[in-house]
């Protein structure tokens, strides 16, 4: 696990400083443009391949709509543990969810189904609490 080029650093430095959470390949390229680094989309999407391969970074593919995801998956970022994801249909936010009541919901699936759900690949869509909000909806619960 080498990344040795300025760019690879670079790219490298600006998944740690967004920590845990889940950012595009466009958000990457915008926060380096920010810092005065001209990286280009196809570097950025050949860097985090090759991250992806080495564990260094997680990648999200949670519909065929929206691009990919990834999150830095060293110590520092606070591992993304087994857990299930929000997305927002209106925002896009991802929200980590840690719910004892899903546990206990795929616990049952497994007893009485016979089938394991991957928790880390499993996403719910619905409608944040800030986005109703803006709309004058109560959040599901």
């Amino acid at each position: 696990m080498t990344y040795n080029t300025k760019q690879s650093r670079e790219i490298l430095a600006c998944l740690k400083s967004f920590g845990h959470r889940h950012v595009t390949v466009t958000t990457i390229r915008d926060a380096l443009a920010k810092n005065g680094s001209s990286v280009g989309i196809a570097t950025i999407y050949r860097q985090l391949e090759k991250m992806e391969k080495d564990g260094v970074v997680r990648k999200f593919i949670l519909d065929g709509k929206a691009g990919a995801c990834f999150q830095y998956a060293g110590e520092e970022s606070g591992r993304c543990e087994e857990h299930y994801h929000l997305k927002c249909e209106r925002c896009g936010k991802l929200i980590h969810l840690q719910c004892h009541l899903l546990d206990s919901v795929e616990d049952h699936i497994l007893a009485d189904h016979g089938f394991k759900v991957n928790s880390m690949k499993t996403v719910l869509y619905g409608i944040c609490a800030e986005c109703a909000e803006k709309e004058g909806e109560e959040p599901s619960c």
